[in-house]
């Protein structure tokens, strides 16, 4: 206070001036405004563990269904009637069912992402369900951890996000 008496009053201005003041000292406003991070070009992929993955196994009201099929996640809440609690199909949901698709199999046994010993003809239908089904009617919402990272835990270089321009990323967070 003692100092801003020191300095004198302050000059007194008809508003239109004062608003112009302001508009020259203030810096001019954009129409997006500056982000002091820049958000990454792509979406983040999201990594999902085994424990992780079952949460969205169709049993919880209200929560999405996930499947993985190839270690991609797969948002198959849309087909609710299919992978939902009771659903015909649902025993594939919140988990990676990888060798259950190949095998056209609800066997517990083969509801794993394991795919040795499956058969030529197994892996060319996982290959068709895959690209023709889950990819096509369903968003991907992220990846199991065994695609994405080795056994040892670091990052897999080889890993590439899958390609699915007619959807947009979902972003449930």
């Amino acid at each position: 206070m003692a100092g801003a008496a020191a300095r004198g009053p302050l000059p007194c201005l008809p508003l239109p001036c004062l608003l112009l003041l302001l508009l020259l000292l203030l810096p001019a406003a954009s129409a997006e405004p500056e982000l002091r991070f820049r958000p990454p070009a792509e979406a983040p992929v999201r990594l999902f563990t085994e424990p992780e993955l079952a949460r969205y196994d169709g049993h919880q009201e209200g929560q999405p269904i996930y499947l993985a099929v190839k270690g991609v996640v797969f948002d198959v809440t849309s087909g609710k009637e299919f992978y939902g609690k009771g659903a015909p199909y649902n025993a594939l949901a919140g988990k990676d069912s990888t060798r259950g698709v190949a095998k056209m199999s609800l066997d517990p046994a083969d509801l794993t992402h394991d795919t040795t010993g499956l058969t030529e003809e197994e892996l060319k239908s996982l290959d068709d369900i895959f690209n023709n089904v889950y990819k096509a009617k369903y968003p991907i919402v992220g990846y199991t951890s065994r695609r994405i990272l080795n056994e040892d835990g670091s990052p897999n270089l080889d890993f590439k996000p899958e390609d699915q321009p007619h959807f947009s990323i979902k972003d449930e967070f």
